[in-house]
C-alpha cells in the first residue's frame, strides 16, 4: 500500500513540476480581474471544479458552478473557468461559446491546448497529466482513467487560488472561516 501511495504522490508531484508558471499566473490574474467567476466541468473534472468554486468563495470571490439551479447568466467582465482534460467536451464547448458571446472571458484548464476549446479560449492552463485517453505524449501512471489529471487539477488550482488570495491581501483566516458553510 505504501508503495502505491508514494507512486501516486510522485506522479502528481511530477505533473505539477511541469506546469508552465506563466499560464498559472495568467489564470490568477484573470480571476483577480473578473467581476464574477463561473466554473464548468463534467464528471470528476466537475467535482474538482466544485471544490475550486468553494475555495474561491472562501477567498471572497463571487463564484458560481454551471448547471446549478441558482447560477445566474454570465455576462461581460465575468470569467468562465472550463475544466476539460481533452479540451473538447461538448457541453463545456457550448458554455465557452455562450460565455464569449456575452463578452465574458474563457480560461481552459486542460491537457490539450490545441483542442477545440483551447483554440478559442482567452487563456489556457495546461496540466501535463495522463487522461482516460492515454495518448502517447501523456505521462505514465498507475492510476485508472483520468485520476492523475483530476488530482493534479485540484492541487494546481488550489495553489493558483492561494497565490491569488495572497496577492489581493485577502488572507484573513477569520474572515475566510466566517464564509465557510455553517449549515453542517
Amino acid at each position: 500500500m505504501k508503495d502505491t501511495i508514494q507512486t501516486v504522490a510522485n506522479e502528481v508531484s511530477g505533473v505539477l513540476q511541469n506546469v508552465d508558471e506563466k499560464q498559472a499566473m495568467d489564470l490568477s490574474h484573470a480571476i483577480g480581474e473578473s467581476k464574477r467567476i463561473f466554473i464548468s466541468g463534467e464528471g470528476r473534472s466537475g467535482f474538482m471544479g466544485k471544490a475550486i468554486a468553494m475555495r474561491l468563495m472562501h477567498g471572497g470571490f463571487d463564484v458560481y458552478v454551471t448547471g446549478e439551479t441558482i447560477t445566474p447568466s454570465i455576462s461581460e467582465n465575468d470569467l468562465l473557468i472550463a475544466i476539460s482534460g481533452s479540451g473538447s467536451t461538448s457541453s463545456i464547448d457550448q458554455y465557452a461559446n455562450k460565455a464569449q458571446e456575452t463578452g465574458a472571458k474563457v480560461f481552459l484548464v486542460t491537457t490539450n491546448p490545441d483542442s477545440k476549446i483551447g483554440k478559442k479560449a482567452d487563456g489556457v492552463l495546461v496540466v501535463p497529466a495522463a487522461t482516460k485517453k492515454r495518448l502517447p505524449e501523456e505521462p505514465e501512471t498507475v492510476q485508472p482513467l483520468g485520476n492523475q489529471f483530476d488530482q493534479s487539477v485540484h492541487l494546481l488550482l488550489d495553489a493558483v487560488i492561494i497565490s491569488t488570495i495572497n496577492e489581493k491581501g485577502e488572507t484573513d483566516y477569520d474572515q475566510m472561516t466566517k464564509r465557510h458553510a455553517n449549515l453542517e
